[in-house]
């Protein structure tokens, strides 16, 4: 056997599969995928089972809200089905953890709309691939007075706020376009805030 072979090469290949699998998930590097392969393989059976079934179980019970393109359990999603919700603010995130960041501040009472990224030419990421024709049908329902921009302020984010922003001159002229405060530093995701910040962020937002 060659003494050339990779640590990879050298595990069973069950195991190696598995990590293979978690290490494409973000934030997990090939060691921290195989720790989590490992600390799988030591469960008992029926805590691993019951592990598995949840990952079946979540793409299973889970489906995107048709009106904010959230992740929810049920369609229209709990916060756009809720009738004291405040219709004419629309709060414009990239993700959905941004969005429960927010939520877990019990501040704002309006909806919100998930763009499901950012314009990111450079990795293929263009207009079609994010919801803006979702955006337009929620401005063109004459509810929104208010359009808050919650997408950070990333390069990214500083050109998907361009563009929607364009959006809103060239077809929605009577809706506010907002921000939040510039607290936040540059380079900064809103899911990544403390929540001070993000408080006041969104308490004092700028008109853009």
């Amino acid at each position: 056997m060659s003494s050339s072979r990779t640590n990879g090469d050298r595990l069973p290949g069950p195991l190696r599969e598995v990590a293979e699998h978690l290490s494409r998930l973000p934030g997990l590097g090939p060691k921290s995928a195989l720790r989590a392969a490992l600390a799988l393989l030591k469960m008992p059976r029926e805590q691993a089972s019951a592990v598995g079934q949840s990952v079946l179980h979540l793409r299973e019970r889970l489906c995107l809200c048709r009106t904010c393109a959230s992740l929810a359990e049920s369609d229209p999603c709990p916060i756009c089905a809720d009738a004291s919700r405040n219709r004419e603010q629309l709060c414009l995130v990239a993700e959905w953890d941004s969005l429960l960041a927010l939520e877990e501040m019990n501040l704002f009472r309006g909806t919100y709309l998930v763009l499901g990224g950012l314009l990111a030419p450079l990795d293929g990421v263009g207009p079609s691939g994010l919801e803006f024709d979702l955006l337009r049908r929620r401005l063109a329902s004459g509810e929104v007075r208010e359009l808050i921009l919650a997408l950070g302020a990333t390069l990214d984010a500083e050109n998907t706020a361009s563009h929607v922003k364009n959006i809103v001159a060239q077809g929605f002229p009577e809706v506010t376009v907002s921000r939040l405060a510039q607290g936040i530093p540059m380079g900064a995701e809103v899911k990544y805030m403390d929540r001070e910040t993000l408080r006041q962020s969104l308490l004092h937002r700028q008109a853009v």
